[in-house]
């Protein structure tokens, strides 16, 4: 697992996906797609597809990192993997359809959802009052802090540190908004994807990366000559499915797959078992970072 870790984690994946229709969906058409209410970002779509909709048309295109393992990657025979794909695989067989994933990056999260080019994100989305603003979120099913890694030759222990230094974030994340709101004097290098930020730090050009601490302390793991200096950064924040705004039974069906057969089975435990403890060993307590039946 480990050497597949590394493997995923020194090259960028192509964000692309197969691309499909936009299912258009007519008014009168019996079980069509339902319109959102209230306001909507420019570009948003107003329609979205129910869950009845989904059954309908047989798939659920789901939104996630190809290139952020152990959460969401790209296995050795070409198929998604991961932790969160192993959640979006649940969701997909309860739903009776089949699971079509779509790679994304930080920043396209949120667009893919409104464009409806996906009916669910499970791309480690750190929930915020500014997003859900935008898209639903679910309950919870993890729980994460800030870290930052660096090479051990000139290991970063605390954002002190960073002075005069560069630090490596990826565009539309938690890690970026944090220092741009708490420390606006670090000087940050934004890259589109992880793959592309951690090339960055391998190749010497900043001094550090900063995003979940689930993330650095897996990648490590992997990459000897660096350490993560930092894993306790900022206030502790959840990640959680979301949907198109407004679409109330998608919500609602994830929402009782959590607190329901998902909370019965102690299917998140199962599934850090399975996707993040060949990667974390006994370094890491699985309690301070699986979250089951929604409750934190």
């Amino acid at each position: 697992m480990n050497n597949l870790f590394a493997n995923v984690s020194r090259r960028a994946f192509l964000a692309g996906a197969a691309s499909f229709s936009t299912m258009l969906l007519s008014a009168c058409d019996h079980g069509g797609g339902q319109t959102a209410t209230g306001g909507g970002s420019a570009g948003a779509s107003d329609t979205f597809r129910s869950v009845d909709d989904i059954k309908k048309a047989g798939t659920v295109n789901i939104g996630y990192f190809s290139d952020k393992a152990p959460f969401g990657y790209v296995d050795k025979d070409g198929k998604p993997a991961g932790y969160d794909v192993v959640f979006g695989n649940r969701l997909a067989k309860d739903l009776g359809v089949e699971a079509n994933y779509i790679s994304t990056d930080g920043l396209n999260r949120v667009p893919f959802l409104q464009s409806n080019k996906a009916d669910i994100m499970l791309a480690n989305f750190t929930v915020t009052d500014e997003r859900a603003e935008k898209v639903d979120f679910s309950l919870p099913y993890m729980k994460i802090k800030l870290g930052i890694v660096s090479p051990e030759s000139a290991v970063i222990k605390s954002v002190d540190e960073l002075k005069g230094k560069k630090l490596i974030v990826s565009k539309g994340t938690t890690a970026e908004t944090y220092f741009e709101k708490n420390y606006p004097e670090v000087t940050m290098v934004k890259f589109d994807s992880y793959a592309d930020a951690y090339n960055a730090l391998l190749d010497g050009r900043g001094d550090a990366f900063s995003t979940d601490n689930t993330e650095v302390l897996a990648w490590v793991k992997s990459n000897p000559g660096f350490v993560v200096g930092v894993d306790d950064l900022g206030n502790a924040d959840t990640i959680a499915a979301a949907v198109h705004k407004g679409n109330t039974s998608l919500l609602e069906f994830i929402n009782n797959e959590i607190t329901g057969p998902l909370a019965e089975e102690n299917f998140f435990h199962k599934d850090y078992e399975e996707t993040l403890k060949p990667v974390f060993g006994d370094d890491v307590d699985p309690e301070t970072i699986v979250v089951e039946g929604g409750k934190v």
